[in-house]
C-alpha cells in the first residue's frame, strides 16, 4: 500500500502515525471513563498524557533500533534513520516499558498507587497494538512475514496493481503497493539484475499481528470485568500478548534467529526470535506479580478524593459514590440515635406515673 494517507504542502500525513494515533486516543478516552467509575482522578491522567506519549515513543524507537541494529549502524545502514519514526519501526515493549516509568515515576510523587491508573490504561496498548499493525500493513516494508507456500501465504502485489479501483486509489493513494516486505525486495532485486521474476508469496504478519491485539483486547475486557487485584488487569495483558504474539505471530516474521533452534524455509516457520527469548522473561515476571499482589478491599480512593478537592472539583466517579453512601449511613444512624431519644422520654414518663 501506499504509506502516505495525504500530504498537505511539505507535512506527510501517514498511515502508520495516523492509525497508531487513533487506537491510542480511543483507548485514551475508554481509560478515562473507568477511571471515573473506580474512583480515580481522570484530570491528573490527561495532565500525564503528553508525557506518557513521549515516553512511550521514545522507549518504542530506542528498543526497536537495539533489537535491528542492522538496518542504522550495519553495512551501508544509516544511524540518523534511527530517528525517522514517521518511517515505522516501533517495539510495543518498548512503548510499554515508557509509559510503565513515567507513570509511575508521576504516581508516586502524588502518592497514587500505579498499579489502579495501570489497569484503566490496559485498553491503550491492546488498540495501540491493533493500530500499530495495520500501520505496518500500510508502509509494506515494517515486520515483513517470511516466503512460504502454504495455503494462508499473502501473494504481495507487483507495484501499481489496481486495487479496489478508484476507491483504492482515492484511499491508498496512487502509487500502490510501493511498499514491500524484505523477502519481497530481494525477489524483485534478483528479477532486476536479470533474474527469473518470481511471485512474491509470505505470511501476512501484518495481519497476524493485529489478531494478537484483537486477542489482548479480548484479555483485557475479561479481567477488566473478573480481576479481584488491582495491578491484575495490565499484568494479564503483558503476559497474554507475550505468549500470544510468540505463538501466532513470531514464529512467521522474518526476523533473525539468535537461538535457531528451528528453521523450515519453505514452509516461513523459525524458531526462537528475540521476541520470543524475551517473552519468556516477561511471562514469568508477570506471573510471579500477579501472585504477589494482594487483594482489592472495598475501601473507596481517598487519593483520588482528596486530589479532586484540592483541584476545587467534585470526586470523581466512584468516590463520588462513595461519599453518597457515607452521607446516607450518617443520616441513617442519626435516625435511629433520634428513634432512641424518643423511646427513652416515653419510658421516664410511665415511670413518673
Amino acid at each position: 500500500m501506499d504509506p502516505i494517507f495525504v500530504t498537505i504542502g511539505p507535512l506527510e500525513l501517514r498511515w502508520y502515525g495516523l492509525l497508531i494515533a487513533g487506537g491510542v486516543l480511543l483507548g485514551a478516552v475508554w481509560g478515562v471513563r473507568l477511571a471515573r467509575g473506580r474512583g480515580l482522578d481522570p484530570a491528573w491522567m490527561l495532565d500525564m498524557t503528553p508525557w506518557m506519549v513521549l515516553a512511550g515513543l521514545v522507549g518504542a524507537r530506542i528498543v526497536y533500533v537495539l533489537t535491528s541494529p542492522g538496518a542504522f549502524f550495519g553495512p551501508g545502514g544509516d544511524p540518523l534513520r534511527a530517528f525517522a519514526v514517521w518511517e515505522g519501526g516501533l517495539s510495543i515493549h518498548g512503548a510499554v516499558a515508557g509509559v510503565v516509568l513515567v507513570l509511575a515515576w508521576g504516581a508516586r510523587r502524588q502518592r497514587y498507587d500505579v498499579w489502579r491508573y495501570l489497569d484503566v490504561l490496559a485498553p491503550v496498548m491492546a488498540l495501540g497494538i491493533i493500530g500499530g499493525r495495520l500501520g505496518n500493513f500500510m508502509n509494506g516494508t515494517d515486520t515483513g512475514g517470511r516466503l512460504t507456500d502454504w495455503a494462508i501465504g499473502f501473494r504481495w502485489p507487483e507495484r501499481g496493481t489496481e486495487t479496489f479501483g478508484a476507491v483504492g486509489r482515492l484511499v491508498f493513494g496512487d502509487d500502490l503497493w510501493s511498499g514491500a516486505p524484505p523477502a519481497c525486495q530481494a525477489l524483485r532485486m534478483a528479477a532486476a539484475v536479470g533474474g527469473e521474476p518470481e511471485a512474491c508469496v509470505v505470511h501476512l504478519t501484518q495481519l497476524y499481528g493485529a489478531l494478537v491485539g484483537v486477542l489482548v483486547l479480548g484479555v483485557v475486557l475479561w479481567a477488566l470485568a473478573r480481576a479481584k487485584k488491582h495491578g491484575a488487569v495490565i499484568l494479564h495483558a503483558f503476559l497474554w500478548y507475550s505468549v500470544i504474539r510468540s505463538v501466532i505471530e513470531e514464529p512467521f516474521r522474518d526476523n533473525p534467529l539468535p537461538w535457531r533452534v528451528y528453521l523450515n524455509e519453505s514452509a516461513g516457520v523459525g524458531l526462537f526470535t528475540a521476541t520470543q527469548l524475551a517473552s519468556v522473561v516477561i511471562v514469568a515476571v508477570a506471573w510471579w506479580l500477579l501472585s504477589r499482589r494482594p487483594y482489592k478491599t472495598d475501601e473507596p480512593a481517598p487519593a483520588a478524593a482528596g486530589a479532586a478537592g484540592a483541584r476545587g472539583g467534585r470526586p470523581p466517579g466512584g468516590a463520588r459514590a462513595a461519599a453518597r453512601r457515607d452521607a446516607a449511613r450518617r443520616d441513617a444512624a442519626g435516625q435511629r440515635g433520634k428513634g432512641a431519644g424518643r423511646r427513652g422520654k416515653g419510658a421516664g414518663r410511665g415511670t413518673r406515673s
